[in-house]
């Protein structure tokens, strides 16, 4: 409780003596930070197969012990004085290597803290490094460790830049590998993020453009699912034309029944009409039906392509629209900015 307090009375003489502007505080999450990095996933992971070693170690040493004591305990009626104080001594020394074990391993300056240390501390450096960076860079007069043992009792998340640390260290790492060219684009995307982060005014305009921009890769998807719609139609209707001259070639008139399956074939050379097993009739025609029919299906295909010319050109005239809509809309809102 005084560590709060004189946390408070501090930041209090020190928001007094700053009259030019506010105190910039933000906190850090420690341990979340370390959870989201890979080496140090990595590290607790041969530190943990380690422990588990040792504690294997250690459960071996007691049950030998533990067999000891069983030992001088069925036999400590056959043993006389001497072998028994002996047994006894040998128990003490046992217990007491186990103890010391136990300690050199998992005390508090045992080998687990000792290694953990070892491991942690190159990437706790690296994330103090980042801290100080974005503390000069954002102007932060106090970052504190919300982990640590200071106590607080309550933190606003907005002022919580564990998440902004993370992509700092993910960054710095994958800088490593990246060229001169690729760096200075990543610095240059990295500056716009932080003015939008720390500019409310242009985080919305970049919302409203991030909008428009998802809203125009829509209605291109939208016009090439539409494109290929229209192209597959265009091969089956084609295709089906082709079955039609084939037919009408070889004196063979397909028509349609009521049955959508079921299809029946009708040549010129039939004598009498057959009915086919499901009930279909097949109809003997004249030179002249057929005839007057194969002009009837050229005319109503002559209609429907007509149709399906008028419904693109409206597609294309409303699609036109809209791409000059979203230029307006682009140009206002640049002019705007």
């Amino acid at each position: 409780m005084k560590r709060i307090l004189l946390f408070i009375a501090f930041i209090s003489i020190f928001a007094n003596a700053q009259t030019a502007r506010g105190v910039k505080i933000g906190y850090i999450d420690m341990e979340y930070i370390l959870e989201k990095v890979p080496d140090y996933a990595d590290a607790i992971n041969q530190l943990e197969q380690k422990a588990q070693k040792w504690k294997q170690e250690i459960e071996t040493k007691r049950n030998e012990l533990n067999t000891l004591k069983e030992n001088l305990k069925t036999e400590r009626v056959l043993l006389t004085k001497e072998l028994i104080e002996e047994r006894e001594e040998e128990i003490a020394y046992f217990e007491k290597e186990l103890l010391d074990y136990q300690e050199k391993r998992f005390g508090p300056k045992g080998d687990l803290i000792i290694q953990k240390s070892v491991l942690v501390k190159p990437i706790q450096d690296q994330i103090f490094t980042i801290v100080q960076d974005v503390a000069e860079q954002r102007k932060y007069d106090f970052i504190f460790d919300k982990s640590s043992d200071l106590t607080m009792l309550f933190a606003a998340q907005k002022y919580d830049i564990s998440d902004y640390v993370v992509k700092k260290l993910t960054s710095s790492q994958k800088r490593e590998e990246m060229s001169k060219k690729q760096l200075k684009a990543l610095e240059a995307k990295e500056a716009l993020e932080e003015s939008i982060e720390d500019n409310p005014a242009v985080a919305e305009r970049q919302k409203i453009l991030d909008d428009k921009k998802a809203a125009r890769e829509k209605l291109i998807e939208e016009r090439q699912k539409a494109i290929a719609d229209k192209k597959a139609a265009a091969a089956e209707k084609r295709q089906k034309m082709l079955d039609e001259r084939e037919a009408k070639k070889n004196g063979t008139v397909i028509e349609k029944e009521s049955t959508e399956d079921q299809n029946k074939t009708i040549t010129p050379d039939s004598d009498k009409d057959k009915t086919t097993e499901n009930g279909n009739v097949e109809k003997k025609l004249t030179p002249e039906e057929t005839r007057q029919k194969a002009i009837d299906d050229r005319n109503k295909k002559i209609e429907e392509r007509k149709k399906a010319l008028e419904e693109k050109k409206k597609k294309l005239a409303a699609d036109k629209e809209a791409a000059k809509k979203a230029k307006e809309e682009k140009t206002e809102t640049e002019k705007k900015e």
